[in-house]
């Protein structure tokens, strides 16, 4: 499906662009700001192929894409008609948040936009340090010092990037916050920092009252503060002076009380608050590493389903600013990549070609971080994999917590992030400790997925398909075999239809039963017509009254007329959704032809058999 036509549905079943009062976007999914959840249509938007999943959690509709969304964003953009313009002044007119979710609104649209450079800046930082510990670049080559500026700008100029986005967010001039954020890092105030750092030194007055100055590159809390204080600033200045002078006289009283406000009392304010946090973590963290890793190893993809991991975000980017350092991106390796090991653990158990395929993708995209696709499409829908994949990562976390792993640059949480916990004076335990976690959650959830992460129907065994011969039909699907007068339909049982039996499948997978043709399809696809090269006609009736569903949960893989032979799948149907919908799935297996034999008669009598087994015969 066309990027076009995914966002034509998605904003049809979000209620249209009048009830979008923001969208930004993430790694892998679109988090609206919705004016009214109720004008929604989550259920409606799941049933899209181009949609992995839809959350509500945080305040936000977030619809799971994958790897394509910000192709997917940008044409919802474009049909809708959004612009940098126009987001801002969208305002919120329904239920009020929690403050909790209004946090994760703040924070996701704040960091969002910039995650794909952030996340680009921190590999390449970490392979810089892995390319200096092997020796490949000296830090004096113009080689490195080209690439580590590349890596190190959006670092040290965060304020100049959150002033913008947060200016966005906040929903005033995003390029007047931007400029305080330029305040923060100018070459005169850290000129000013290092001369009054010296001992000795006069310090610096604002009308009187003493500056404190500080090294505002690399912050993230203080500018948030500041834009927050221009942003309402601005919008008091709007409504008291004249529209034919605030365009300018707007900005400039904005900028000479805010950038002295923020150096005299929001940036202090702010630097002790971001300290804080950071000193706090890391008292927490020492108490108990091992603990701390087994628990962020547990719940990490928990919180990620719910959308919820982005309130942790800006502690860790706090972590790398304040100390230098942090310890909280290395224990969510383990968590990462168990749910990776347990769907490589599907992909090679299962025998649902369709999961395969999706699981396959799921691992690649797993390694490089995004672990939406394998949880939301492999693990979590069939529980235990997701189940094992936490465990796997709890086990893993308490490693890669009891070695104490820290990196030193930001990014996703990925393969990538082996480079970046390379300290400066080389490998040592803690890095080996990450990759011991890391590699015991990976391979304990594959292992245990492999044995017991899958219904014992859905496991990898290949459908061993045996040759008929003219008068044979073989078992187009594996279950439990009922005698054609237990059918719970009497049109069936009483054999008016023709004889045969039933089958109570296991699986969702009809195949052929012999050589032959597709000689009928119901349009609500859950019976199929087939005549044989020997002349015998089969129908296949996958459920009791399953006509009704009108073709929900069934899906097609050939057409009327189609050349077939044994073991060539017909129709998949969702089986636990039929079941759901209060449906029964005894599926009879009738020679409509019967009339034309002596006799039709069952190979065995065993009460269960598998797909592409000897099932019925005639007697001509």
């Amino acid at each position: 499906m066309a990027y076009q036509e995914v966002a034509k549905d998605i904003l049809a079943h979000v209620g249209g662009r009048e009830n979008i009062a923001s969208l930004v976007h993430c790694a892998t999914r679109l988090r609206f700001k919705l004016k009214n959840h109720k004008n929604a249509d989550a259920e409606a938007l799941k049933k899209n192929p181009g949609v992995i999943m839809v959350v509500e959690s945080g305040g936000q509709f977030q619809v799971v894409i994958g790897n394509h969304v910000h192709d997917v964003y940008n044409a919802v953009r474009a049909a809708a008609g959004l612009t940098d313009e126009s987001e801002p002044s969208l305002q919120v007119t329904g239920e009020k948040a929690s403050i909790f979710g209004k946090l994760i609104d703040i924070v996701s649209a704040i960091f969002t936009p910039f995650l794909g450079v952030m996340a680009a800046s921190g590999i390449l930082k970490g392979v810089l340090a892995l390319a200096v510990v092997c020796g490949w670049l000296s830090t004096d080559s113009g080689t490195y010092k080209l690439w580590f500026a590349a890596s190190d700008a959006l670092f040290y100029f965060f304020p100049l990037v959150l002033g913008y986005t947060a200016g966005k967010k906040f929903g005033g001039n995003p390029f007047l916050t931007m400029a305080i954020g330029g305040a923060l890092t100018h070459p005169v105030v850290l000129q000013a920092f290092e001369a009054t750092s010296q001992v000795g030194a006069v310090h610096e007055n604002f009308l009187g009252i003493p500056i404190t100055f500080i090294n505002y590159s690399s912050s993230v809390i203080p500018i948030i503060f500041a834009a927050w204080v221009s942003c309402w600033l601005e919008k008091q200045f709007n409504k008291r002076l004249p529209s034919a002078v605030r365009n300018f006289f707007t900005p400039l009283f904005c900028l000479a009380i805010t950038v002295p406000l923020t150096f005299l009392l929001i940036g202090p304010a702010a630097t002790w608050l971001s300290q804080s946090l950071a000193h706090g973590y890391q008292a927490i963290y020492t108490f108990a590493p091992w603990l701390a890793g087994g628990f962020m190893g547990a719940v990490w993809q928990i919180c990620v389903i719910f959308g919820l991991h982005w309130g942790l975000v800006p502690l860790m980017i706090n972590n790398l600013s304040v100390l230098g350092y942090d310890t909280m991106v290395p224990l969510l390796l383990p968590a990462v990549m168990g749910q990776v090991g347990a769907t490589l653990g599907v992909l090679l158990r299962t025998r649902d070609k369709k999961l395969k395929v999706l699981a396959g993708s799921a691992v690649t995209a797993g390694i490089f971080g995004i672990t939406e696709p394998a949880v939301y499409g492999v693990t979590l829908p069939n529980r235990r994999p997701f189940i094992f994949g936490c465990v796997a990562g709890a086990v893993g976390g308490v490693i890669v917590g009891y070695c104490q792993t820290s990196v030193f640059s930001f990014g996703l949480v990925s393969v990538f992030t082996f480079s970046q916990i390379i300290p400066s004076t080389g490998v040592d335990m803690s890095v080996w400790g990450a990759i011991l976690g890391t590699g015991l959650a990976f391979t304990l959830a594959c292992v245990t997925t492999f044995i017991a992460g899958l219904p014992r129907s859905e496991v990898a065994t290949e459908t061993v398909i045996v040759q008929p011969t003219e008068n044979d039909i073989l078992a187009p699907m594996s279950g439990t075999v009922l005698a054609m007068d237990q059918v719970p339909d009497s049109t069936f049982a009483s054999g008016l239809l023709g004889e045969g039996a039933a089958i109570i499948p296991l699986t969702g997978r009809v195949i052929a039963p012999f050589h032959g043709e597709v000689a009928s399809l119901f349009q609500t696809r859950h019976a199929i017509g087939l005549l044989s090269d020997s002349g015998i006609e089969v129908l296949i009736h996958i459920g009791i009254d399953t006509v009704k569903l009108n073709g929900q949960h069934f899906t097609t893989h050939v057409k009327v007329g189609d050349k077939i032979k044994p073991g060539d799948l017909l129709i998949e149907f969702d089986r636990q959704a039929i079941l759901d919908a209060g449906y029964d799935l005894s599926t009879p297996v009738i020679i409509s032809n019967s009339d034309e034999y002596t006799a039709v008669t069952r190979f065995t009598n065993e009460l269960s058999i598998e797909s592409g087994m000897p099932f019925l015969t005639v007697s001509r």
